[in-house]
């Protein structure tokens, strides 16, 4: 069967910083250990004032088109994931796709554009719309362009004002892929959840002890799903563990969920057992409390054994250090887990060619799904290329003045007149709104 999966990857970074622990932590009285430790964020980014959802897209394809060396013509479909959308009936893809006819030569007349939305989990969604456009036969022998792209803002004095961010990552979905090939076999777990919502309303309603309940349940689901149709998942399995990284610091508590269920009945919970037991089996105990309050203690305990310390720094660290230097990118963010943990690899010149990743997206209201990915031959030309560094060292460092009115300019509730922050060159830019208030766009030099 030929292999169908991601062919190439481009980000774009807001080009804005807020620095938590310098900048932030000081206004709301805080340790600025409880960013940087705690949730494991450092720096935001924030998109400058000529910068949206459709520019930082734009731009992050554009630069994967002219590594690629494609023009539109060698497009099928473009898909869109957003849980920033500023019109209900326009996609976000047929502004992206009118960007670029500004820089190439022809057009996406022919290609399919569509705009998908569960929170953070539709960038996988149109991954897998594309892996199946082409399993189907239906792209003609073209490619798909994928694009995830977020502005994560919350309301001022919202406890997650600390995770926000923005950026995009676009994707091209191919046959014989140089980065990543997709499995067959997924897992779901799917529920009706209010955890986390914006029901007609930009910034979102957050139950944040639920929403981190919710998580957790789903990615177990949706792990057991996958386990029904692919076998049994062993810590040896996969190389990366890649997950939906709202935060760093909730990743730590996936990690630890899952690295349970996969230990379970194997020779690494026969070891463990000696220093903290074997796993608790519900049914020992008599009632479902008891058998959850046996399974929180043997967590603590499976926390701090060298086992899982090393696992954790070889599978799961890796995945999350782009996220800790840009926020949260809600759709993106399981995608920047996987060109982390690839960017990782590279720098310490792994052979990665062959081994496997298991991929955990999630979005909340809410569902998650679990996939495998195949690294292939040409990984690592496909992410050495990349200038995340040099974008995320460029970025312009906020006073937290500037950060209110940043904040300001893209809360849709308010108009405010503000001087950008850096000078755009040779990207999309935002130039205000045409006859019928829609938003309008320009290439700048």
């Amino acid at each position: 069967m030929t292999a169908v999966g991601i062919d190439a990857i481009e980000l774009w970074s807001g080009k804005l910083r807020l620095d938590l622990a310098e900048t932030f932590a000081p206004v709301k009285g805080e340790d600025p250990g409880k960013y940087t430790k705690g949730i494991g964020i450092e720096y935001s980014s924030l998109p400058d004032v000529y910068e949206d959802i459709v520019t930082m897209g734009a731009n992050a394809a554009k630069q994967l088109m002219d590594r690629k060396g494609l023009t539109p013509d060698d497009i099928g479909r473009i898909d869109v994931a957003t849980e920033s959308a500023f019109d209900n009936s326009k996609p976000v893809s047929t502004y992206i796709a009118g960007c670029l006819e500004q820089v190439y030569d022809g057009d996406f007349h022919h290609a399919n554009k569509g705009e998908r939305k569960f929170a953070c989990l539709s960038g996988t969604q149109c991954l897998d719309d594309a892996y199946n456009w082409i399993r189907a036969g239906r792209n003609r022998g073209r490619a798909a362009l994928v694009i995830a792209t977020d502005t994560a803002l919350y309301e001022r004095g919202d406890p997650g004002e600390a995770t926000q961010g923005a950026g995009a990552v676009a994707m091209l979905i191919d046959e014989e892929p140089d980065i990543v090939a997709l499995s067959t076999e997924q897992g779901y777990g799917s529920a009706d959840e209010t955890d986390f919502l914006k029901p007609n309303q930009q910034f979102p309603s957050v139950d944040g002890k639920r929403s981190i309940q919710v998580y957790l349940a789903r990615m177990r689901e949706a792990l057991e799903d996958y386990e029904s149709v692919a076998g049994d998942t062993h810590p040896e399995d996969f190389v990366y563990f890649p997950f939906h990284t709202p935060y760093p610091g909730m990743v730590r508590k996936a990690a630890l969920l899952g690295y349970r269920h996969i230990t379970r009945d194997t020779e690494i919970e026969d070891a463990l057992a000696d220093d903290i037991g074997m796993q608790p089996r519900e049914e020992n105990y008599e009632t479902r409390e008891d058998y959850e309050e046996a399974i929180r203690a043997y967590m603590d305990e499976l926390k701090g054994t060298r086992q899982y310390q090393e696992w954790y720094e070889q599978a799961i660290e890796p995945t999350i250090q782009v996220s800790g230097q840009v926020g949260n990118w809600y759709t993106a963010s399981v995608h920047l887990a996987r060109l982390s943990a690839l960017r990782a690899a590279a720098s310490e010149d792994v052979d990665l060619a062959g081994e496997k990743m298991l991929v955990g997206s999630y979005g909340s209201g809410a569902q998650a799904e679990i996939h495998a990915e195949t690294v292939r031959d040409g990984w690592r030309e496909g992410v050495e290329g990349l200038d995340v560094d040099a974008q995320l060292a460029d970025r312009y460092d906020l006073s937290f003045e500037e950060y209110e009115l940043v904040h300001d300019v893209h809360n849709h509730q308010k108009e405010v007149e503000v001087e950008e922050f850096t000078q755009p060159e040779g990207e999309f830019v935002f130039t205000g709104w045409g006859r019928m208030n829609e938003r309008r766009y320009e290439y700048v030099e």
